[in-house]
């Protein structure tokens, strides 16, 4: 199965977020949301980084084009 969009792993986060604080999941049901939430929460934070240094570079190259 091929990781979610960050897109798709954000919206899938929220839901989970939202059921967790309604507070009608069963214990075991809200353990196994909780996992699954910290694995959406490390692969968006890894997308984020990724993202970040990519911008950054970016932004070095532009600076070093300036006259």
């Amino acid at each position: 199965m091929s990781e979610p969009s960050f897109e798709d792993a954000q919206r899938e986060l929220e839901s989970i977020v939202q059921r967790l604080e309604a507070g009608q999941v069963p214990l075991d049901d809200a353990i196994a949301l909780w996992e699954r939430g910290e694995e959406l929460y490390r692969l968006c934070r890894s997308r984020l980084d990724a993202a970040e240094g990519k911008i950054e570079e970016l932004a070095k190259r532009v600076e070093a084009q300036k006259p």
